[in-house]
């Protein structure tokens, strides 16, 4: 019987990362680029705002005009006109003078200022009673605040949002250049898998595998592909696998990976002529028979059987080099983590990294990570969990009431 080999720990197999090259770029409209990885920087080709800008409804004046103004010894002003939406103002305004202004109307020459229009009050057309003190710079947004010329405004490897669309807009980016959706392909291996409309007799399971990591992949910013179920035979999994290496960036193989006799992952993938085993089997649990090859310069996986240690796998290590191929840079930041409290004792092994199956629960003003916990294949305990958390290779357990870090699913 076939023993692992290569058994690394997670930190190291994430450092292999690296070793794999991001997918090429595209260029995109801006309507569809809200989800899409950025492939350049992208820098202010001009102030924003290009002019001073008020941000209240009120008047445009000189601050100095207002200093020592209350409501008991207001400020006169004689209201010289109306600075109009969208256009340049015509006129300027010296000392003593307010011009009408709205929010967002660009400031007239001479104003350093806005004052409030609920601290001003009309006495007939053109005269105006200032009540509230303002300083220069009060209630603007000066040329340049926003972004100056020359400045980034969206990096490399951002995912962009809707708020990054939004400043694109702003400066007239109709198109950026974007990484391609990787391409992945998902094959399920096994005698006893049939597919999800057959009727499994006594010793066969629905393909459940390729399904949840399909919704994983597309999750995580990838197009899946898959490639249907492949018997236990090496020259059927091997011509699989060199079909889908044709068109795809990284191919998942769904069991196989463990080191039983019928196993042919690792045979299949050292046929090829420029491969390489990376890893065959990671220290932690779920999830140890897992293997990583690179094939050319592709990442293929082979991933355990049951479903909930394939979910986990995904979660842990297939996802970041996703990512990464997907040319998304996080800045160093890991999965978004929800801090609670265990609900009860757990134990652990050393020499491993365990990873255990929570749902969150509020008691009070607490969040409560409460275990998961059932035998070995059952789908349940994947539906029923919220996340997972994880316990280090020298922890040997966590006591009811440890503060924990839960992963969300």
């Amino acid at each position: 019987m076939k023993e692992f080999f290569k058994v690394l720990d997670i930190e190291q197999v994430l450092a292999l990362a690296p070793r794999f090259q991001p997918v090429g770029v595209e260029p995109v409209g801006l309507e569809a680029a809200v989800g899409r990885i950025l492939a350049e920087d992208v820098f202010a080709a001009e102030d924003l705002p290009g002019g001073a800008r008020s941000t209240v409804d009120g008047y445009a004046v000189r601050a100095a005009s207002t200093f020592g103004a209350s409501e008991s010894s207001p400020a006169f002003f004689r209201v010289t006109g109306t600075v109009v939406m969208g256009e340049a103002a015509r006129m300027s305004v010296a000392g003593g003078e307010a011009v009408r202004i709205a929010t967002g109307g660009l400031l007239p020459a001479g104003a350093d200022s806005v004052v409030m229009i609920e601290h001003a009050e009309l006495l007939d057309d053109a005269g105006l009673e200032v009540s509230r003190t303002v300083a220069p710079g009060q209630h603007l947004i000066a040329a340049g605040e926003d972004f100056e010329q020359g400045e980034r405004i969206a990096p490399r490897g951002r995912r962009l949002r809707p708020q990054d669309a939004g400043v694109l807009a702003a400066f007239g980016r109709s198109r950026v250049m974007v990484f391609r959706r990787p391409v992945v392909g998902i094959i399920s291996t096994g005698d006893e898998i049939v597919p999800i409309d057959g009727v499994p007799g006594p010793a066969q399971v629905r393909d459940v595998n390729s399904y949840t990591l399909a919704g994983l992949v597309m999750e995580a910013g990838g197009v899946p592909e898959r490639y249907g179920i492949i018997r236990d035979d090496f020259a059927s999994l091997h011509a699989a696998c060199a079909r889908a290496l044709e068109r795809c960036d990284m191919l998942l193989i769904s069991g196989g990976s463990s080191v039983g006799t019928r196993d042919y992952t690792v045979d299949a993938i050292s046929a090829f002529a420029d491969s390489e085993i990376l890893v065959h089997g990671i220290a932690i649990s779920p999830g140890k028979p897992t293997i990583l090859a690179r094939v050319g310069h592709q990442a293929l996986w082979g991933l355990p059987g049951h479903v909930a240690s394939a979910r986990i796998v995904f979660a842990r290590v297939v996802r970041p080099f996703l990512r990464h191929i997907g040319g998304l840079d996080l800045g160093g930041a890991s999965e978004v983590a929800i801090p609670a409290r265990l609900s009860r004792n757990v134990a652990s092994a050393q020499g491993r990294t365990d990873y255990l199956r929570v749902r969150l629960a509020r008691r009070g003003a607490d969040l409560w990570a409460e275990p998961v916990l059932g035998k070995s294949g059952l789908l349940n305990t994947m539906v029923r969990a919220d996340g997972i958390i994880e316990i280090g290779k020298n922890i040997e357990g966590l006591d009811e009431g440890a503060r924990v870090e839960v992963i969300l699913f």
